[in-house]
């Protein structure tokens, strides 16, 4: 079977762990204190608005995005709150966190906006307001767009290498290596051993790094078709877009990715791809480990769910 053929799965890294998402199931794996592989599971929710919206172009990217943030938090909790405690200990701890279902919802809701509100004010306000300070040298609307993208790209690389200097996100970055390597041995048509997986790319055209990036070129060339004067009605226009942009940049991760075989056009890829030199690190084989046992514990419970639905069909 041709990688082209093969069920597009995704994932993220996680605390000490990699997440894998199938059509039917979310699974995560984690190396807990003890040395011990631990997993977290998540059913995905039927929702049948969303599934008739991830079919319309621009639009399910958004719809996308939404889902995955809103399964990622669930998973990123699970191992914040396993991998540096020892087994025996879990009964105690989740005693100490035990929070009402209420309060949960609205510390996570407070997070997320808190997150939402300084992630836009940095990669989107202050770029902006850094190109208007130097309108004296830039002055016309096209000049100010472009070094607008420049001050949003310089922000997010200075951002992502000085996150990346720190132990503890390195590791993490380890692990999103990690899980490119298990997706890229499965697509290769390769079984997942650790020899297998440490001799794959580190590198994916689909990931969310690659899609970070795209945010920044389309948003430069989106920014052309709106007002940048004054100054009140640039920052209503970039708040405004944010949703545009975000679906349009969606769209373009998906056709580098289809066209990744094609000799000439796989270049278009290559600027997500060099960002994710910076995203990912090369794992260690008890990483790979915890990423492969997540892949096919994920893959077991695909084929089990599968299997029952072709069942109930010939009933």
């Amino acid at each position: 079977m041709s990688s082209q053929k093969k069920p597009a799965f995704g994932g993220q890294a996680v605390m000490e762990g990699v997440m894998f998402g199938g059509r039917y199931h979310t699974v995560t794996a984690i190396r807990r204190k003890d040395d011990s592989i631990d997993y977290f599971h998540l059913p995905r929710k039927s929702r049948p608005a969303f599934q008739k919206l991830k079919k319309i172009p621009f639009i399910r990217g958004i719809v996308a995005l939404i889902e995955s943030s809103a399964n990622g938090t669930q998973h990123l909790n699970f191992s914040s709150e396993r991998f540096d405690v020892m087994p025996e200990e879990d009964e105690k701890v989740q005693q100490e966190q035990k929070t009402s279902k209420l309060e949960m919802i609205f510390g996570i809701a407070a997070v997320g906006v808190l997150s939402f509100l300084f992630g836009k004010f940095v990669f989107t306000l202050i770029p902006l307001f850094l190109a208007e300070s130097v309108r004296f040298i830039f002055p016309g609307n096209i000049e100010q767009i472009l070094i607008e993208g420049f001050f949003k790209l310089i922000l997010l690389l200075v951002y992502i290498y000085v996150i990346s200097m720190t132990p503890l996100i390195k590791r993490v970055f380890q692990y999103h290596g990690a899980e490119h390597k298990v997706i890229n041995t499965f697509e290769n048509g390769l079984p997942l051993t650790v020899e297998n997986v440490q001799s794959q790319s580190r590198l994916h055209y689909r990931c969310g790094s690659s899609f970070i990036l795209f945010t920044v070129i389309v948003g430069m060339f989106v920014y052309l078709l709106v007002p940048v004067e004054p100054l009140s009605t640039r920052v209503l226009n970039r708040i405004a877009l944010i949703p545009v942009v975000l679906g349009i940049s969606f769209e373009v991760l998906q056709l580098t990715n289809r066209l990744r075989n094609v000799p000439i056009l796989r270049y278009l890829g290559y600027p997500g791809l060099w960002l994710q030199l910076l995203t990912t690190k090369e794992p260690k084989d008890d990483q790979v480990e915890v990423a492969i046992a997540s892949f096919n514990r994920m893959m077991e419970l695909e084929k089990e769910t599968e299997s029952g639905l072709k069942k109930a069909a010939l009933v």
